[in-house]
Order: C-alpha cells, then structure tokens, then sequence
C-alpha cells in the first residue's frame, strides 16, 4: 500500500493517528467518572453513618466534621456519576461540566488527604486525566458521522 493511500485513510478517519487514543482516553474518562463518583457516594454514606470508619485526625487546617465530609462526598459523587454517565452518552454539558466537576474533585481529594491519602493521590491523579481527556478531544462533536451514529 503506497503513503498517499495510507494518508488519505488517515485524513478520512478524522485526523491523525492520536485521535483514536484521544477518543478512547474521552470514554475513559466518562468510565472513571463513573467509578469515581460511586466510589465517593460510598465513601460519603461510610462518614456519615459511622465516623469512626475514617481515623481521626489532630489540627488540619481544613476542620470539617466527618459527617460535613460525607455529605460533601455524597452529593459530588453523584454530580461526577451522573456526568461520566452524560459523557458516556455523548451529552453536550457534560464535557464542560466534567471539567470543572474534576477540578474540583481534585482540590477537593487535596483537602481529603490526612482521612485517606493513598486513594487521595490516585483520585488526583485520574482527576488530571479526566481533564486532559475531555479537553483534548475537540472533533468528537463536530463530526457528523459520529452524531448521526447516537
């Protein structure tokens, strides 16, 4: 097969190699969304059942009670659920809203990390990559194939 027809399958494919990663690291993305946010709601309903489940710790600067803590895991974790499901739908807001819902799951999981600090760094670190995923895939709602496919 000569390079000119091997590019012109490229170009028809909607880019270069990259965009089949891209396009996977944006399902991803929705998919870790998804475990993210049942993961928190999890671990918001073990804080405000039982606040001996997470260890105490002595003067943190952000002093919030366990019970504030699951209830604020609650309540993120289904808006990150609810989208990483949007995402894995194709739903316009939830790229956006994605974004933003990751940012704030990072800080969020920064301010978490004396109760569990382990999963905090690895929730940062998928936080990142939701990021980068959902804002490096720009032909994904621009190609008409693709919206004529959902």
């Amino acid at each position: 097969m000569s390079s000119s027809t091997r590019s012109t399958r490229t170009a028809s494919r909607g880019g270069g190699g990259g965009s089949a990663w891209v396009t996977g690291g944006t399902m991803f993305a929705g998919v870790l969304m998804l475990m993210e946010g049942s993961i928190s709601i999890l671990s918001g309903i073990a804080a405000i059942a039982e606040d001996d489940v997470y260890r105490r710790v002595g003067d943190y600067v952000f002093k919030f009670n366990l019970t504030t803590w699951g209830w604020i895991h609650l309540i993120l974790g289904i808006l990150v659920a609810v989208t990483g499901w949007g995402i894995l739908q194709g739903a316009a807001w939830a790229r956006a809203v994605g974004v933003a819902l990751a940012a704030l799951v990072a800080v969020l999981q920064f301010m978490w990390l004396p109760y569990q600090p382990i999963w905090a760094v690895v929730s940062i670190a998928l936080a990142v990559f939701v990021i980068w995923a959902l804002t490096s895939d720009h032909g994904r709602g621009s190609d008409p194939d693709r919206r004529s496919a959902h």
